[in-house]
């Protein structure tokens, strides 16, 4: 049974930063993709970055390039994603997700919503202006 539980959310001023961490359980596969992904009510849910896990790969989407960088600590299991220059648009649920199924997937897939099997419950990130 694959258990992902957040932590590391919370409110913010503009250009604050934050350290969203993801304690991942139960993943047997040698290699896998790991994404944080946010989403606002009213809005779809968005790939934010992923990982590939023993690939070494890592993707991002254009509107945090620069200022997220998402890492994973084997040892401890844990996905991290460190945020800096946050801006209110950054204000969202976010949610860390793995992908257990895949062996590759293009970069446009890695931040994708569908191809995730497992979910946390998310963290809350809230930013003001």
């Amino acid at each position: 049974q694959v258990q992902l539980v957040e932590s590391g959310g919370g409110s913010v001023q503009a250009g604050g930063s934050l350290r969203l961490s993801c304690a991942a359980s139960g993943i047997t596969a040698s290699t896998y993709y790991m994404g944080w992904f946010r989403q606002n009510s009213g809005k779809e849910r968005e790939g934010v970055a992923s990982i590939w896990v023993g690939g070494g790969r890592t993707y991002y989407a254009d509107s945090v390039k620069g200022r997220f960088t998402i890492s994973q600590d084997n040892a401890k299991n844990t996905l991290y994603l460190q945020m800096n220059n946050l801006q209110p648009e950054d204000t969202a649920m976010y949610y860390c997700a793995a992908d257990t199924l895949s062996p590759v997937l293009t970069s446009t897939q890695a931040l994708g919503v569908n191809v995730y099997n497992y979910w946390g419950q998310g963290t809350q990130v809230t930013v003001s202006s």
